[in-house]
């Protein structure tokens, strides 16, 4: 993944890449319910 003149490399290959992945939608979940919470 490049970010401008940066090249980003996720840490641990293939693995670090289903990890952050895999974290970013469980933020999101979670990101989700919270605001649902305090809306309610």
């Amino acid at each position: 993944m490049r970010l401008g003149r940066v090249e980003v490399r996720p840490l641990g290959g293939g693995l670090g890449c289903l990890l952050m992945i895999l974290i970013s939608i469980l933020g999101s979940i979670a990101l989700t319910v919270l605001v649902n919470l305090a809306l309610g």
